[in-house]
Parts: structure tokens; C-alpha cells; sequence
């Protein structure tokens, strides 16, 4: 061999060396550390062209899978010997219905196993952990093995929602159907499922997604620390979809009924826009309750709830005196309709009918002070129609007053209104020129049919229709115009008819042998009460502007309207023996004397009777009205009321024989601020009083006024009702520019989100906001508070103490009531409220109630106590807040009884 040829040879044999090696040191730069549990680390030149791929095997061998996988990385994808491809940076793969995203995946493609696991940060935080997704079903883990053919895996440090509750494993196993195994694992339903403040530590468990969670023996653990509270075994039914289902009891023991059961029963789904909920209570003693719930929403056209609530309550000792049974009922509906259903008629209603015994002996507002001192009860339910084209509505509406005190309760069934719009009889269809005077002429009707009865609830139902139900009709036809005198007088003409329609009359005389007037005969048939009358108003407006001579740069002005109006008015005397409204029997009073007693048969009808004596009187009235405006700093116009009304009005009988003044009425009204308006109404009484023959007080013949004293004041009665919250108090003490500087800290960034943030992996987690500091540096102290106060007071002659002789004045009556109630936040957790008063009358604490609660996260704790008034209790209970451990809680509370003795 020549040196050349040798020469040549050893040159090749390098050079196939040096290509060798470089194409090693190629896959060595470009390899990333393979993940734990790879079988080879053996390497495939790296064939990466793209981030994101289908993996679909070479074309001569059998696709082992029904569906491609689909796979993509954020930074690199690697593959190696034995078929493994590794996903590096956000790895995303994707199979069927299976979703499966982690910083760290490999794969086997001829063993079908995918393994993923996260990586830990330069701190040790462990970043891009596993979130694995099978159909709707999230799993959140540290690591996790799963083989797409058989559909079964190992997983690490499991977390799983389900339903209002996290399931947490550290090791399972997840068989083909979706369910998965575990030993040692927790249920809870707190939200910091990494290091919970309560679960249940569960020793084995299947759970199946969306349905249910089956458990061995498991116990109670608090803060970390086991509690000797276990079950033998747990059922958490799960569901997604609306349905049917049992609704389970909660254990009550109560001193006077005895141990028991409420609130269990049935829950129906009966389609997607009803449902049904049927409950019972049932106790040791023999009390026993049974309830009705439905809720109904048919979108864009009405939605409601109803109730219906039937207790038997059995207290005490049988056979004994304080043995008593009690048997109630309540009713509850709400309907609503939609504005945009029927454009032309409307129906609503709210009803709240119960016994009068029932908010007393309901188990469930024994700790309500509220419900249990409740006076008054109203339910209502109406329906009305309007005919646009003939200018006609009719309305109608079932109104129940109930007043829990006495049992009693009025009721008016029903309450029908036929309202006929303003029509102008006599306007042209086609008017050519001025209007004409009879055109100004217009009419309207207004009719009413009412049925109503007052009486107590246990009598309701054996009521007579006829004997023991009020009812009538009116007919209401006004015809009025309106014409101008003199550029500067509005004179208003106007003839008022009214008709009423009655079923019955009473008639009435005196029995001397009981000394007391008596009814004698009722008689049953139509009677027909009608009357009339004829007005004639002026009326006009005067008007005056004073600039004041101070604070001339504000440019005020002050304008001041007068409304001065006289009208007359004339009617009949409906009180003659013509019309026969009116009858009158003869008696002898206790001197011995005869006397004259005058009665109207109808006066206790529902719309009355006409007044007695002729009318013809002229009516006085004077309104006032006083404003001002001024420049601001920045030269808008402002405009403030001083004065919204000052008023008064009187009239004079000009056909009266006696007395022909009237009182004197007179109001006023302020606006003090724009929410709240300040009415004053009271009434001036013209005649004295004098002291008759038998030396009784009557109400004299002469005026006060000659006396030369002013009007005797009748009374007068109004509330105020004021709310103080932070934004108040800030308002009046706080600076002027605190909130602009709490604004523009405020204030939020292009796309920033003040409570939620997005993490690595599109997570969505909640964000700690920085606590808020002032000027100074100092945390900004906040404490949200609201106080309502409400202050009614009442001044009337008190006609039960002796008169002043000298001045004939009765001493004066005041009855003034105050409540108030309030919360206040202490803290993000911690919050209190309060509801109280004063009766200055009794001069004793109303009905009192305080309540403080602490939001323990998931968790909640609360007490309520009640030291003043008629019921007195206190309540303490700490309860979770999922409603699926309703009945994982703890209660102290005192007994039902209201003569609890505090020391």
C-alpha cells in the first residue's frame, strides 16, 4: 500500500469520526433532563420541526388507539429511545375528552401512558402541576400516570371539586369509569383545600364524579386537631342536574315539645320552570307540622312562590291545666307578573294570611323577636284591565287586614273599580276656529263594588254571606270646566252626582226595659241613596321678587307666590223626611225628660249617607310659596325652596242655622333636604267650649275669636325617621377632599382586576389586595356602620282630665314613641346589629334584639340575645356554611318558654 493510498485512508476514517461526533453533541445541546420514570435514556436524532404535532405512528403499524393525540409545549418537545416523546414548558395533550396540561410531560407512544409532573422554581415552589380533565371532571395533582387505552391511572396529591366540597387524596387510583379509589383521604368544604381549617378525614373512599362520594369510617378533624366525633360511614350525594331527591331532617330537642324531627321530606323537580318541596315536623310530645313550598318562573311573562303551612302544637302535661293544643295554619303567595307580558292588564300578589297564634307557636320563630311581637298582617291580590279605545279600566282587588293582638281581621272580597277616563262630550271631531265654551265641558265615572266584613279569625269561616257581609256599589260622575276671566281668574263651574247601592238597611229603637238602643229589624232588598251638589271656584296667582340688599355679588332673589281660591258650593238638605235617609226615635234619658234621637239606617254602610242640613257655603283658601336662587362660586344658578307651602283654608255655611264657621285648617311643609320633606297639619277649632245646663262641657254657639282668643288647637301628630351611616358622618365632619384622594387611590388600571388574578397556567386565583393607607402612611381604619332612627309623636286634647275654667281649655296629650336599629361591621369578619326602642308611654324598653356574628370562612358562628320585652331568649350556634353539612353544627340556645328568669 503506497503512502498515499494509506494516507487517504486514515483521512476518511477521521473524518467519519468527526461527524460522529458532532452529531452527538448536537442531541446533547439540544436534550432537556428527561423526566423520572422514563425506561431508556437512549436518544433518536431529534426530528422537532414543529411545537405542535399528531402523533400518528409510523403508516405499517397498527394504529393502537381510536382517536389521535394531539400534543403541544411552549418551549421544546424531545424524543427519545423507546418511543418517548417529552413535553417541556407548558405541555398541553389532548385526547378525546381528555385534557391533560403540566410544565413537565412524557409519553410513551407504544404503551399509550402519559406521566406529567410540575418543576420546582429557584425558591422551591413547585410550578406547571399537573390539571387533568376527564370530560367536565377537573383534577388538580402533583404528578399523575394515565394510560389512554385503559383508561386508569395513578395520581398524586389529588384535589377534585365536587359539588360544594373538595375531595383531597394522596394517593389514588382512577378506574375506566371515571371513579376514582383512595386511602387516607379528606372531605371539606373549605376553599383552602391545600391546608383546610376543618375535613373529614375520610380512611377509604370512592368517589364518582358529579354523583356521589362513598366513605369508610371517618372522623372529624378541626385546625389539625381530631375531634371524637365519627361516623362509621358517609354518603355525599352529588348532582349536577336538576333533580328529585329526599331533603334530610335536622335534630331538635325543645323543653316543652319534646325531641324531634323538622324540616325533612321531598323535593320534587317538576320541570324547569316549577318546583314542589314538601316538609314535616314531628316531635316526642305529639306537635306535629306539615308544609307546602312551590316556586314558579315562566320567563317573560310571570314568576312567584307559594307556601302553605298547617301545625298542630301540643304543650304541657296531658290532663293537666296547662295542657293545651293549638292548631294553625299560614299562607304565603307571591306571584309577580312581567311588565313586557300584557300591556294592558296587570296581575300581582302578596299574601301573608296566618292564625293569630301561629308566629307565636312556630318552631321556627321562637328566636325571631320580630315575628313573635308582630301586630298588624296585610295581604293583597289584584287584577286590572284597561280598554284604551274606550277609555275604560276596571280593577279589582282581595284586601286582608289582620291585627294579631285581638284575633281580628277585616276583609274585603272584593273591592272592584270601574274608572271611566276624562271625556269631552261635546268637542267637535273636527274643530274649525276657536274652541267653543261648551267644548271646555268634561265628565268622568268612577264605580265601586265592595263586599267586606270585620270579625275574628275563628269566626270567619262560619260567617253569612248575607247577614254578616257588608256591601254596596257607588256611582261617582263629576262634570267640571275650566275658563279663563279676565286674562288673570280660572274659574272652575263643576256639578258632582253621587249613587249608592245598598243591600240592606238597619232600623232601630230604644228599649226601656234595658235601657240601651237596639236593633229591631233588618231588611234585606235595593235600596237606592243618592246626592248632590254645585260648586263654582276662582282662583289666581299672585307674584312677587325682593332682592335683598346683602350678598349683593350672589345676586339673590327671593319669590314669593300667593294662591288665593274662593269657592262656592250648594247642596240640599239630604237629612229631610223626603228623602228618607234618616229616621228618629223618642227615648226618656236619665232626668226623666224625653228626648229625640236622630239615626241614618245606612250609617254603616260601606259607603255611608249624605250629611244633614242644607249647604251653601263659600270656602277660603290661601297658599303660599316661597323660593329663592343665587350665583354659586362657579356662576351656575342654584335654586333652594324656603318655604314649599304655607297654607290655610275655612269656609262658611252660609245656610246653617248654628255654627256656620268651619275650623280653621292649616299645613306647611319644608323641604330640608332631597330626601326628606317636613308636613304640618293641624286644625284650629272655632267654636268655645261652654258648659251646658247640666253642667257638662259642650262645644258652644260662640267663636273663640270673641273671646278674643284665636282658635282652640285641636292636635297635631307626625314621625321622623333619619339613617347615619360613615358616608353621613364624612359628609358633615369629614374633610371636603377626602374623597377625591380615596378616589384616585380607587382607581384601577387598563385591565387590572382588583380581586382576581390569572396564574402560569390560565388559572384563575384570587389576588390579596395591599391594605389602603392615608396621607401619613397609616393604614386606613375602616369600620362600616348604619344607625336609623324613627321618632313619632302625637299631641291631642285630652278630654278624660278636668278643663280649665278660666281659659276652657282641656290640658294637652303627648304620646311619642322612638325605635332604632342599627349595624356595625368591626372588622371583615365580625358583625353586629341591633333592633330596639322606647315606649315613653309604658316608659319601658320595647322589644329588644342584639345579634353578633363572625364569618369563620367556612364556617359560621352567631349569637342572639333579647333582654327586654315580652320574649326574652339568647341563641349561640356555630354552624359550616355548605349546605351539604346542614347539619354539622353546634347550638345552645334557652328554652321556648317567654317567663325566662335571668337571675
Amino acid at each position: 500500500m503506497t503512502p498515499l493510498k494509506a494516507n487517504t485512508i486514515i483521512s476518511f476514517i477521521l473524518l467519519c469520526v468527526m461527524l460522529t461526533l458532532s452529531d452527538g453533541a448536537m442531541s446533547q445541546r439540544r436534550r432537556r433532563p428527561i423526566a423520572p420514570g422514563s425506561v431508556s435514556d437512549s436518544l433518536k436524532k431529534d426530528t422537532l420541526q414543529k411545537d405542535s404535532s399528531v402523533l400518528q405512528g409510523p403508516a405499517k403499524k397498527k394504529q393502537p388507539l381510536s382517536a389521535p393525540v394531539v400534543y403541544e409545549a411552549n418551549d421544546s418537545i424531545v424524543f427519545t429511545q423507546g418511543g418517548y416523546a417529552h413535553l417541556y414548558g407548558k405541555g398541553k395533550v389532548n385526547y378525546e375528552k381528555i385534557e391533560l396540561g403540566a410544565q413537565v410531560i412524557s409519553m410513551n407512544m407504544d404503551s399509550s401512558t402519559v406521566y406529567a409532573h410540575g418543576v420546582a422554581d429557584t425558591l422551591g415552589n413547585m410550578q406547571g402541576t399537573p390539571v387533568f380533565k376527564d370530560g367536565e371532571t377537573p383534577y388538580e395533582t402533583k404528578t399523575i400516570r394515565y394510560n389512554f387505552k385503559s383508561k386508569k391511572g395513578l395520581i398524586s396529591n389529588i384535589v377534585t371539586q365536587q359539588g360544594e366540597g373538595y375531595v383531597v387524596g394522596n394517593n389514588a387510583k382512577k378506574g375506566a369509569d371515571d371513579e376514582l379509589f383512595m386511602v387516607g383521604g379528606k372531605y371539606t368544604t373549605c376553599d383552602h383545600h391545600d391546608h383546610p381549617h376543618f375535613y373529614l378525614q375520610l380512611t377509604r373512599a370512592k368517589v364518582k364524579p358529579k354523583k356521589n362520594v362513598v366513605t369508610g369510617p371517618a372522623y372529624l378533624v378541626v385546625e389539625d386537631v381530631p375531634l371524637p366525633i365519627a361516623v362509621p360511614f358517609f354518603f355525599f350525594p352529588f348532582s349536577s342536574s336538576y333533580s328529585s331527591g329526599f331533603i334530610m331532617p335536622t335534630y331538635m330537642d325543645d323543653s316543652s315539645r319534646g325531641f324531634g324531627l323538622t324540616d325533612g321530606g321531598y323535593y320534587f323537580a317538576i320541570s324547569d320552570k316549577m318546583d314542589m318541596k314538601v316538609t314535616a315536623d314531628i316531635f316526642t310530645k305529639g306537635s306535629w307540622a306539615l308544609g307546602v313550598q312551590s316556586n314558579y318562573n315562566r320567563r317573560y311573562k310571570y314568576s312567584g312562590s307559594f307556601q302553605a303551612d298547617y301545625q298542630v302544637t301540643k304543650t304541657g302535661d296531658k290532663g293537666l291545666d296547662d295542657y293545651l293544643v293549638a292548631k294553625d295554619f299560614k299562607v304565603v303567595w307571591s306571584h309577580r307578573q312581567d311588565a313586557k307580558a300584557s300591556p294592558n292588564s296587570t296581575f300581582s300578589a302578596s299574601v301573608n294570611f296566618s292564625t293569630s297564634s301561629y308566629e307565636r307557636t312556630n318552631i321556627n320563630n321562637l328566636y325571631n323577636s320580630q315575628l313573635m311581637s308582630q301586630g298588624t298582617k296585610t295581604s293583597s291580590v289584584s287584577y286590572s284591565r284597561s280598554f284604551p279605545d274606550q277609555n275604560l279600566t276596571i280593577s279589582s282587588t282581595f284586601n286582608i287586614a289582620q291585627t294579631l293582638r285581638d284575633s281580628s281581621v277585616a276583609i274585603t272580597l272584593p273591592d272592584l273599580n270601574i274608572a271611566l277616563s276624562r271625556i269631552y262630550p261635546f268637542k267637535r271631531k273636527k274643530a274649525v276656529g276657536d274652541e267653543r265654551w261648551y267644548e271646555k265641558i268634561s265628565m268622568n265615572y268612577t264605580g265601586r263594588l265592595t263586599n267586606s266584613i270585620t270579625t275574628k279569625d275563628d269566626k270567619l269561616f262560619k260567617s253569612n254571606l248575607v247577614n254578616d257581609w257588608n256591601n254596596g256599589m257607588s256611582h261617582t260622575i263629576p262634570v267640571s270646566a275650566t275658563f279663563t276671566l279676565f286674562k288673570y281668574f280660572n274659574v272652575t263651574p263643576s256639578f258632582n252626582y253621587t249613587e249608592r247601592w245598598y243591600t240592606k238597611k238597619v232600623m232601630r229603637d230604644w228599649d226601656s226595659a234595658a235601657g240601651k238602643e237596639v236593633l229591631t229589624d233588618t231588611i234585606h232588598g235595593f235600596h237606592r241613596v243618592y246626592n248632590y251638589n254645585t260648586s263654582l271656584g276662582v282662583s289666581t296667582k299672585l307674584y312677587g321678587m325682593y332682592k335683598p340688599l346683602f350678598l349683593k355679588k350672589k345676586e339673590i332673589q327671593i319669590r314669593h307666590v300667593i294662591t288665593p281660591q274662593i269657592s262656592l258650593s250648594a247642596a240640599p238638605d239630604f237629612g229631610s223626611s223626603h228623602y228618607g235617609y234618616y229616621k228618629s226615635y223618642v227615648y226618656r234619658n236619665s232626668n226623666n225628660e224625653l228626648d229625640t234621637v236622630t239615626y241614618s239606617p245606612y250609617s254603616n254602610q260601606p259607603f255611608g249617607v249624605p250629611g244633614r242640613g242644607k249647604q251653601g257655603s263659600v270656602s277660603f283658601d290661601l297658599a303660599n310659596n316661597i323660593e329663592a336662587k343665587y350665583k354659586t362660586k362657579n356662576d351656575s344658578i342654584r335654586k333652594i325652596s324656603i318655604i314649599d307651602e304655607l297654607g290655610a283654608s275655612i269656609s262658611y255655611n252660609m245656610a246653617a242655622e248654628t255654627r256656620p264657621w268651619s275650623d280653621l285648617s292649616m299645613r306647611l311643609r319644608l323641604k330640608l333636604s332631597k330626601n326628606y320633606t317636613l308636613n304640618l297639619n293641624s286644625s284650629f277649632a272655632t267654636y268655645a267650649y261652654e258648659f251646658d245646663k247640666n253642667g257638662k262641657v259642650v262645644v258652644g254657639d260662640r267663636t273663640e275669636w270673641s273671646y278674643g282668643r284665636f282658635g282652640r288647637f285641636q292636635g297635631w301628630g307626625s314621625s321622623f325617621n333619619y339613617s347615619f351611616n360613615n358616608d353621613t358622618w364624612k359628609k358633615w365632619f369629614g374633610p371636603k377632599d377626602e374623597k377625591g384622594a380615596n378616589d384616585k387611590k380607587d382607581e384601577k388600571k387598563p385591565g387590572e382586576d382588583a380581586d382576581e388574578m390569572t396564574d402560569g397556567n390560565g388559572q384563575t386565583e384570587k389576588k390579596v389586595e395591599k391594605a389602603k393607607v392615608d396621607a401619613d402612611g397609616y393604614q386606613v381604619f375602616k369600620m362600616p356602620w348604619n344607625l336609623n332612627f324613627n321618632y313619632s309623636f302625637n299631641i291631642r286634647e285630652d278630654t278624660s282630665k278636668p278643663i280649665n275654667e278660666k281659659s276652657m281649655r282641656y290640658p294637652y296629650r303627648y304620646t311619642h314613641n322612638l325605635s332604632a336599629s342599627g349595624n356595625i361591621k368591626i372588622s371583615n369578619r365580625w358583625n353586629m346589629s341591633f333592633n330596639s326602642g322606647y315606649d315613653f308611654e309604658a316608659k319601658e324598653i320595647t322589644q329588644t334584639a342584639f345579634t353578633i356574628s363572625r364569618d369563620l370562612h367556612c364556617w359560621n358562628m352567631s349569637a342572639s340575645l333579647s333582654p327586654f320585652g315580652v320574649y326574652k331568649y339568647y341563641n349561640f350556634t356555630i354552624r359550616a356554611n355548605a349546605s351539604v353539612l346542614q347539619d354539622l353544627k353546634w347550638e345552645q340556645r334557652s328554652q321556648t318558654q317567654s317567663n325566662i328568669q335571668w337571675y
